[in-house]
């Protein structure tokens, strides 16, 4: 199981920036297992997902591993849930195995036109996932490659799978009239909570990472978590800790500072949850994504003696699953003789320990999270805990964590300046702008 170390937020730990225990009363973890709980409301359907049948996702994982590519189109929590379980979970994996995957996020068009000239079509599977059916960025390149099959004369029903909602939307419109192969996205996940659904898994079985234990850990941090008292609960005891830091000491930063490569994307999928669930009506935590030792030598500084605004969350890994020793070279140079005789295991260990004390010795607070290893089941952990920790963190600020009014503005101008119908006033407002701008451009 994942370890969880407070010491750092506490007075004990840091001083007279740190936390009392006295402070946590203004919490109240009863009312936290109430709000928190499956069946409670629609938006908590992800909670739901560790127990969920998977029998779907692992049968279309086995036709879509049998391809050379796999092209997976989707943006936010539809790209970066998936992104980092296969680098978390297979590291270089296309230099290694196939499927090769590109994972098309955006929609810059260079990006797309070297995909499209990576890969032989022909052999080629590809997975469109967007929940609503009309995300302009993911659906522009759906019809793209759509029409790219057909010039190939390529059934695109062989060569695709929709993941979207089950019952409603564009894409299930197409799955059910063109016979398109399609998985569901539970109508009350919502995309950045959505990993542990076909959004993550299918990928995961097309490469050979076991989605079963990865919802094996997901199930045993649940249990370790919900329904349990305050003290007892890692992911309510995290919600509270960086709550009061915000509240009593103006600590509104979450660095989030993984000691491992592979886990750099999941810092990522940490940011866009964390920033699009708890940025609202004024109110928020602004997550900040690191990877150890790396940003040592770039950022701690400013942890260290910048704004007293952080508190910096470590992600440090037991077992990397690989080591390399350090050779008993240039030994007549005391500067680097030192470290003979260790491995960079060891040393990217104690690298992250050292920079959990100096921050605690200059009085800045963290909290230090221990993977036994990166592996499914722990990294399901990882993904359905921070879940857990950022509901209870909305539900304790006062806002919705569930939904995200803001992005809804930038995509109904986007639908206005494009033509979509029914937006036409939005393409009014967005020439307006430009007008407007240009009388500042330099």
């Amino acid at each position: 199981m994942l370890q969880f170390n407070f010491s750092n937020l506490m007075q004990d730990g840091i001083g007279g920036n740190g936390l009392m225990k006295d402070d946590f009363k203004r919490i109240d973890g009863n009312a936290l297992n109430t709000a928190i709980q499956s069946g409670k409301s629609p938006e908590l359907e992800f909670l739901d997902l560790p127990g969920a049948d998977t029998s779907a996702i692992k049968e279309m994982g086995r036709y879509a591993g049998k391809f050379d590519n796999f092209i997976l189109l989707g943006i936010g929590g539809s790209a970066l849930g998936p992104r980092s379980v296969l680098e978390a979970l297979s590291p270089f994996h296309n230099i290694k195995s196939k499927p090769k995957v590109f994972i098309y996020d955006n929609v810059d068009p260079m990006t797309l036109h070297c995909i499209m000239d990576a890969v032989d079509l022909k052999k080629t599977v590809i997975n469109v996932i967007t929940k609503s059916g009309s995300t302009a960025e993911t659906i522009a390149s759906f019809m793209i490659l759509w029409q790219k099959l057909k010039e190939q004369s390529l059934k695109p029903a062989d060569h695709i799978i929709i993941t979207t909602d089950p019952v409603k939307g564009n894409l299930r419109k197409i799955a059910v009239d063109y016979g398109v192969r399609a998985l569901p996205i539970p109508p009350g996940v919502g995309g950045r909570y959505s990993v542990l659904s076909a959004v993550g898994l299918l990928l995961a079985e097309a490469v050979g990472i076991p989605s079963g234990d990865m919802l094996k850990g997901a199930v045993d941090i649940h249990n370790k978590c919900i329904g349990r008292d305050l003290w007892q609960s890692p992911a309510f005891l995290f919600a509270s800790g960086v709550f009061l830091m915000q509240q009593m000491k103006k600590r509104d930063i979450t660095v989030m500072i993984p000691y491992a490569d592979r886990l750099k994307p999941f810092s990522e999928w940490f940011c866009q949850l964390w920033a699009e669930s708890l940025g609202k009506d004024g109110k928020g935590l602004t997550p900040y994504p690191s990877t150890g030792t790396t940003d040592q030598h770039s950022q701690l500084q400013l942890w260290m003696q910048g704004p007293e605004d952080k508190v910096v969350v470590f992600l440090s890994v037991e077992d990397y699953g690989a080591d390399v020793q350090i050779p008993a070279v240039f030994r007549d140079m005391e500067g680097l003789s030192y470290l003979s005789g260790h491995s960079l295991a060891e040393l990217i260990k104690v690298e992250q320990e050292a920079s959990e004390i100096a921050l605690a010795k200059n009085g800045r607070p963290s909290i230090t999270i221990r993977a036994p290893k990166i592996d499914a089941y722990h990294l399901g952990q990882l993904y359905h805990f921070f879940e857990i920790a950022t509901a209870a963190t909305g539900l304790l600020t006062g806002i919705n964590p569930f939904n995200q009014p803001g992005v809804e503005e930038g995509k109904n101008l986007t639908y206005g300046m494009m033509g979509k119908k029914g937006y036409e006033a939005k393409k009014e407002e967005f020439v307006k702008y430009r007008q407007r701008k240009g009388k500042l451009e330099l």
